[in-house]
């Protein structure tokens, strides 16, 4: 068998690679702030948005309304509003809002700004009939919310959140690689006996991986285009790409060069990309899943399924706990949950066709009561750096790796001692 090859094999490759992509980010972000000197022009824009997010919040005395939107052009922004307005979530407004004070920098990550509400209309697309039909199968209006994010990247509210992150799920409810992976798995199963089928009689000279992968492709496009392009989602399908390609061309895949080569062309045609949380914590995942691959190649099948789900959640848990803080006695659960939830996600989908949609809802009800039990477990920043320094050391030493193992492992012990003793 030939062995696959580098994608880089000299400093001259890389250097042009990174010259083209700074080249490609130039131009970028050049449109993009020709695009900002227009929105910031006037005093006030006039925008339509969608309604991503609405929830309470109480400063001193006042309670007011925080309203999360997102207009066409991508643009992400929070404002404000009365207690008394009703619920608008998916709504599309169109507003007046004042940004003239707006820097780029804000622009290209989101910001607030005050506004006035001129108008309001439902959002009659195809993602809300298919948010209703979901909805439908569903008594509780929070069992539907969760399948909504699971389907359609829709938001959940604080209080889900919080317990999913209590019970170290996050990474399950928000749509990313994993959901791609399975679903790409599931079409490419699907289509190869019917595919195989027709080849034998009609076009015995296709090829059929390329083919299959073309459908595939074409399918998971639609569908990252259906759910307005979520960064976690779009770092999936460019390295599904990415992967497909190296693939057909004999050149390694499970390789940190293949997440770097993504990450960077993502960056660079997309750079609002950089300021998202989920984009770096979905690319976060896919290191530490090659990292393992990377020094544990030879394990069998069963062996790296479960080394991975175990050692991932170790080596992420130093970052989540870090940013969000949110763990419980429970937490490690994940672990089994996550293993759980391959063929739960394609299990839930057919349900939900078939008319049974809430037949796991008992056991979702029973694990956000398990997630309300949960507590704050801080971390310093040096810890947060040692972690990620050693992630990267670990890429070329395997006993880099065992120490990033250990260490943890160690943050893993001292978190449950937090919950213990809280």
């Amino acid at each position: 068998m030939l062995e696959r090859v580098s994608l880089f094999n000299s400093w001259r490759d890389i250097s042009l690679f990174l010259f083209a992509s700074f080249f490609i980010l130039f131009l970028s972000l050049f449109f993009e702030y020709r695009n900002y000197k227009e929105f910031t022009r006037f005093d006030s824009a006039l925008v339509d948005a969608t309604v991503l997010k609405q929830y309470e919040k109480q400063n001193g005395k006042r309670t007011y309304q925080v309203l999360k939107l997102k207009n066409s052009d991508g643009i992400t922004f929070y404002t404000t509003a009365k207690k008394s307005l009703q619920d608008m979530k998916n709504s599309r407004l169109k507003m007046e809002i004042w940004a003239k004070e707006l820097t780029f920098f804000n622009y290209l990550n989101s910001f607030y700004a005050f506004s006035k509400i001129i108008s309001i209309e439902e959002n009659n697309t195809t993602k809300e009939k298919v948010n209703a039909f979901i909805a439908s199968a569903h008594e509780d209006a929070l069992m539907g919310n969760i399948y909504q994010a699971l389907y359609t990247a829709e938001e959940v509210d604080q209080k889900t959140q919080t317990a999913f992150s209590n019970l170290g799920v996050s990474h399950i409810v928000a749509i990313s690689g994993f959901h791609l992976s399975i679903l790409s798995a599931l079409l490419y199963f699907l289509l190869k006996p019917l595919y195989g089928f027709a080849q034998e009689r009609f076009f015995p000279y296709r090829n059929s991986k390329m083919d299959i992968f073309a459908v595939v492709a074409v399918v998971l496009f639609a569908y990252t285009l259906f759910l307005d392009a979520p960064p976690s989602l779009v770092r999936s399908f460019a390295m599904f790409l990415v992967g497909f390609f190296l693939y057909d061309r004999g050149i390694k895949i499970i390789s940190m060069q293949t997440l770097f080569v993504t990450i960077i062309l993502l960056l660079a045609f997309f750079p609002r990309l950089a300021f998202s949380l989920g984009f770096w914590l979905s690319a976060g995942g896919v290191f530490y899943i090659f990292l393992f691959l990377i020094h544990f190649k030879n394990l069998n099948f069963f062996w790296q399924m479960v080394g991975i789900s175990v050692l991932v959640y170790l080596y992420m848990l130093p970052v989540s706990l870090y940013i969000f803080q949110n763990f419980s006695i429970y937490h490690p659960s994940s672990i089994i949950l996550s293993m759980l939830f391959t063929p739960f996600y394609p299990l839930s989908i057919l349900a939900h066709l078939v008319g049974f949609g809430d037949f796991c809802d008992p056991f979702l009800l029973w694990l956000m009561e398990l997630g309300e039990n949960g507590t704050k477990v801080e971390l310093a920043l040096y810890i947060f750096l040692l972690h990620i320094a050693l992630s990267f050391v670990a890429i070329y030493s395997k006993m880099a790796m065992w120490g990033l193992t250990f260490f943890s492992t160690l943050v893993f012990i001292y978190a449950m001692y937090q919950v213990a003793e809280f």
